[in-house]
């Protein structure tokens, strides 16, 4: 960039990385809570996808940090494993999305049905709800959505003063007051103020007030130096990857990740007429990002579409308000650290239990319905098998439901045997296609033809035709040729639809012309 062009841009760049920034705040720290994680692992998560990936972005509008869509898997993964097992998983994962990025696989993560990302999205809304509540009253997140649910009332009342005597009716009512906050802002904030982000301030008055009335309350554990909050991977955690529970995870996580990552690209991309994302790029910088997060401990990194949409409502135009948005984290960090010792835990929940809210999109389930019953089926069954047991039987539920519908909808096939105008002679009309799962119908049609008649089967309103349908009517016009019967297979108009070879015009049962044609 020319020294006079970025005299030009740089003051808008700094503008809205500081919108950036102020977004990013207690988003990085929220959702390294959700994650079971300490807040600073999600600052410099923050810091490495705004300084390293912000650089070498596809995307350059694109904001990349800690994202929601993950805390519930990573939550589980820590749960199960322990937090040093984050490492291995997030360098694997990063791995592969880097030989993704270089194998220009790029386009093939964004093959995913809306209806599954959708669902995924609303089940880990509701999982993100569901344990965040409980941060919200000062409590522990139960190992479930269903344990986290079930749990609650008696941590409700373990909270209200004379029922349980606790205190964490104070730290509810933070997180309340920040949601309400949040909520307000989104629906009468000025277009003056529009740069100032709802989180943070209802964070910012959370905390005044927790301060001001000397709130018993959790707050954030932010260490002094933030090399204290660095777990270096040691190479001895390498030998675990031998787990296959630790590679599928890294599969899931890598799969998840990009699919997101994309997703938000090709979002941020509707929002600004400038430079279009390279998402092969894209991938590949994410990649180099979650292998860095793995080395030091951090948690996993998107590029996360509430943070970019800012960075363009805010007027950026180059990869610099993304990079500097990092750099901001990082002075932060290192130079006013006992600021964010004073935020209230249950307030960066209430900013988490909202953003869960908003995750399950009621406006893109209703959008669904255009293209039928199944996709809203797919979104439902996908968010509600995530709740019930993990996000990666929920995907893959999701997906399985996908690929049903799709061989559905690939075996159609309408069968109907029609009267000629010609004394003895009928057609079988085929519309669809003609696989394998069509055969018992298409014998019984065959079996309703009488004697002696010659039976005509044009192909040309087939999509497909397999060996197994061919063979079917092949065989049937020779087992009936002693009936007089004859089937004629015209296969004109049918063209790269068959497999193997076919004949243009194929007389079986009597007086044969044959002519060769390649389907």
């Amino acid at each position: 960039m020319r020294a006079a062009q970025l005299k030009t841009v740089l003051p808008r760049e700094l503008l809205a990385s500081v919108v950036v920034f102020l977004v990013a705040l207690p988003l990085c720290m929220g959702i390294a809570i959700a994650s079971g994680m300490p807040p600073a692992k999600g600052l410099i998560t923050g810091i490495i996808g705004g300084l390293v990936v912000g650089w070498l972005a596809g995307s350059p509008l694109q904001v990349s940090g800690p994202a929601a869509g993950l805390a519930v898997l990573v939550f589980e993964l820590v749960r199960q494993h322990g937090m040093q097992m984050l490492g291995p998983i997030l360098l694997l994962a990063g791995f592969l999305q880097l030989v993704a990025g270089r194998l220009r696989l790029g386009c093939w993560f964004r093959v995913t049905a809306p209806a599954v990302v959708y669902g995924m999205l609303a089940g880990i809304g509701v999982l993100i709800v569901l344990s965040q509540v409980h941060v919200m009253l000062d409590g522990v997140p139960k190992p479930s959505g269903l344990d986290n649910l079930a749990a609650f009332p008696a941590a409700l009342a373990q909270a209200i003063p004379g029922l349980g005597g606790g205190l964490g009716w104070q730290a509810g009512l933070l997180g309340l007051a920040t949601i309400l906050v949040m909520w307000l802002w989104d629906k009468f904030r000025p277009q003056t103020l529009r740069f100032v982000p709802g989180a943070l301030l209802g964070v910012g008055l959370a905390t005044v007030t927790s301060l001001v009335l000397a709130l018993q309350v959790k707050r954030v554990e932010v260490p002094e130096n933030l090399a204290d909050a660095i777990d270096w991977l040691r190479p001895s955690d390498l030998l675990n990857l031998a787990d296959p529970s630790l590679l599928i995870a890294a599969f899931a996580v890598a799969f998840i990740a990009s699919a997101e990552t994309l997703l938000s690209a090709a979002a941020v991309d509707r929002m600004h007429n400038g430079q279009r994302s390279d998402f092969d790029k894209e991938l590949s910088a994410q990649g180099v990002g979650n292998m860095l997060c793995g080395l030091v401990g951090a948690l996993p990194m998107t590029g996360v579409i509430v943070r970019s949409s800012a960075n363009v409502q805010a007027g950026a135009t180059t990869r610099l308000s993304a990079m500097f948005h990092g750099l901001w984290l990082l002075a932060f960090v290192l130079l006013l650290s006992s600021v964010l010792q004073s935020i209230p835990v249950a307030s960066l929940a209430g900013v988490l239990v909202y953003t869960g809210i908003k995750l399950v999109d009621l406006k893109a389930f209703r959008g669904l319905a255009r293209y039928g019953r199944m996709p809203m089926f797919t979104y439902a069954a996908t968010a509600l098998a995530i709740i019930l047991t993990d996000l990666l039987t929920g995907v893959l539920v999701g997906f399985g439901l996908t690929l049903v519908k799709l061989a559905w909808k690939a075996s159609r096939l309408k069968v109907s045997l029609i009267d000629l105008p010609q004394d003895g002679e009928m057609e079988l009309r085929l519309i669809g296609a003609a696989t394998f799962l069509k055969v018992p119908a298409l014998t019984q049609v065959l079996a309703s033809v009488p004697a002696g008649t010659t039976v005509h089967v044009p192909l040309n309103n087939l999509s497909y035709v397999d060996h197994s349908c061919l063979e079917l009517l092949e065989e049937w016009g020779r087992a009936n040729a002693a009936k007089g019967s004859t089937l004629v297979i015209e296969a004109r108009g049918l063209k790269r639809r068959l497999e193997g070879r076919i004949r243009t015009t194929t007389r079986i049962g009597s007086a044969p012309q044959l002519a060769d044609e390649t389907g």
